[in-house]
C-alpha cells in the first residue's frame, strides 16, 4: 500500500491508511473552477474525537474573541534552479542560507514532465554550473542521516538571492500539474525580509487566508502574533524529520501570546511551523519569550507542548513526521479520527489542499453535540 508520493503506509500502526492520487490538489483552488478564490478550500474541524466538517469561511465561527493565531511571515522564494553537473542536467533546490555564507542544497535529476526525482547526493567537490556563469561547489553532507542534502559554496561570493530572483521558480512536486507563478506560493502573511531570506517550501497552512478573511477575525476578537521561520526543503520521499532552520519570535508576538494564554483565551499555531518556532522560544515556565537563531526542535508526543492549544494545518500523509506534532497537540486517538474522516470526506492534500483545525476537546455538554454533528455531517463539496 503506497501514498501518493509512493511512502508505504504498512507498519504506521495508523487506522487509516493511503492517500489514493487522486486526492492530491494539483492546482490552486482558485484555479478549480470559476468564481473560486484562496478560501475555496475545506476545512475540517477536529475537538478531541469529534469530528465536523465545514468551509474555511466558516473559519472565524470556531474561534472565539480572545483566541490567538501564531503566523508564520516567511516568503517563499523561488528555490529551483537548473544547472549541470558535466554533462548532466540537474535542478538545484536551494535550502537553506548557513551563518558562514553556505547553502544547503538537494541535487535532483529532472524527470521530463516539469518535475523532479530523487538523486544521489554529493561527492563532496562536485561541481554544479547554474545560469549567470555561477559555480556551486559541494562539500559535506549536512546531516550524518543521509546525502540528500549537502553545504554548497559558490566561489567568488556571486548573489544567489539575486539568482533565484533571475533564474528560480518555485519547488514543483509530482502531484501537480503545472508550474505557478511564484505568487501562488505566498501567503498573506510572508513580509519580504531585509536580507532576501525565505522559505524554500511554502508555509502552506497560511495560504487559504485572504485580507478579508483576516479583517473579519480581527473584527471578532482573533488576535495575530506574527513570528518567522524559514522552511528548508522537506524530502518529498523519504519523510524525514526537519533539519535546522533559522525562526524569530519577536518580543511584540511574545507579550501577546502569553497575556492571551493569561486571559484564557486559545492559542492556535498557523501551521507546523509556527509550532516550531513558538515552542522553540516558550520556557518550562511555559512562558513565551522572545528568541532568534536556529532550532533543532522536533515536537513530538513525548516532549509535548507547552504553549501551543491548537493547530491550524493542511493533511499529511501516513509515514509523514508532522504528525508527531499533531499527535502532541491533540493525541494520537483525536489525529487518527481526524483523518479518517479527512479520507472518508475526500478532502484533498497537500499545499494547494484543504485544512485541518485541531482545537481542544471541548466540555462534554458541548462535545456531545459536536460529536454528533461529526458523525452526520455531509462534509461540502
Amino acid at each position: 500500500m503506497t501514498t501518493a508520493t509512493g511512502v508505504s503506509a504498512a507498519g504506521s500502526g495508523r487506522t487509516w491508511g493511503a492517500v489514493p492520487e487522486e486526492l492530491s490538489a494539483r492546482v490552486p483552488a482558485e484555479q478549480r473552477g470559476a468564481g473560486r478564490e484562496r478560501d475555496s478550500v475545506r476545512l475540517l474541524v477536529s475537538r478531541g474525537r469529534a469530528v465536523s466538517h465545514h468551509a474555511f469561511v466558516e473559519l472565524p465561527r470556531q474561534l472565539a474573541a480572545g483566541d490567538l493565531l501564531i503566523v508564520n511571515t516567511s516568503a517563499t522564494l523561488a528555490a529551483a534552479v537548473d544547472g549541470r553537473v558535466g554533462h548532466a542536467r540537474v535542478v538545484v533546490h536551494f535550502s537553506t542560507r548557513g551563518d558562514d555564507g553556505r547553502w544547503a542544497v538537494e541535487l535532483r535529476d529532472p524527470d521530463g514532465t516539469g518535475t523532479t526525482r530523487a538523486r544521489a547526493g554529493g561527492p563532496a567537490g562536485t561541481e554544479v554550473r547554474l545560469p549567470g556563469d555561477v559555480r556551486l561547489v559541494l562539500e559535506e553532507p549536512l546531516s550524518a542521516r543521509g546525502p540528500r542534502l549537502w553545504w554548497a559554496r559558490v566561489p567568488g561570493g556571486a548573489d544567489v538571492h539575486g539568482l533565484l530572483r533571475r533564474h528560480g521558480r518555485p519547488i514543483r512536486y509530482s502531484y501537480t500539474d503545472r508550474d505557478q507563478p511564484l505568487s501562488a506560493y505566498q501567503t498573506v502573511f510572508a513580509l519580504p525580509s531585509d536580507d532576501g531570506a525565505g522559505s524554500a517550501e511554502m508555509p502552506s497552512a497560511g495560504r487559504p487566508f485572504t485580507a478579508r478573511m483576516v479583517a473579519e477575525l480581527v473584527s471578532r476578537g482573533v488576535q495575530f502574533a506574527p513570528i518567522t521561520l524559514h522552511t528548508g526543503v522537506a524530502s518529498a520521499e523519504a519523510h524525514e524529520p526537519p533539519y535546522p532552520e533559522p525562526y524569530a519570535v519577536p518580543e511584540t508576538s511574545a507579550r501577546l501570546i502569553n497575556a492571551a494564554r493569561a486571559g484564557g483565551g486559545r492559542i492556535v499555531a498557523v501551521g507546523t511551523t509556527a509550532v516550531r518556532a513558538v515552542e522553540s522560544a516558550t520556557g518550562p515556565d511555559g512562558l513565551v519569550r522572545a528568541a532568534r537563531g536556529w532550532t533543532d526542535l522536533v515536537v513530538t508526543p513525548e516532549r509535548g507542548v507547552r504553549v501551543v492549544d491548537g493547530l491550524l494545518t493542511g493533511l499529511h500523509e501516513p509515514e509523514a513526521s508532522h504528525l508527531l506534532m499533531l499527535e502532541a497537540v491533540a493525541g494520537r486517538a483525536a489525529v487518527d479520527r481526524g483523518y479518517e474522516a479527512a479520507l472518508a470526506g475526500r478532502y484533498l492534500w497537500h499545499e494547494f489542499g484543504d485544512v485541518h483545525l485541531i482545537l481542544p476537546e471541548e466540555p462534554l455538554t458541548q462535545s456531545v453535540a459536536h460529536a454528533t454533528l461529526g458523525e452526520i455531517a455531509t462534509p461540502p463539496m
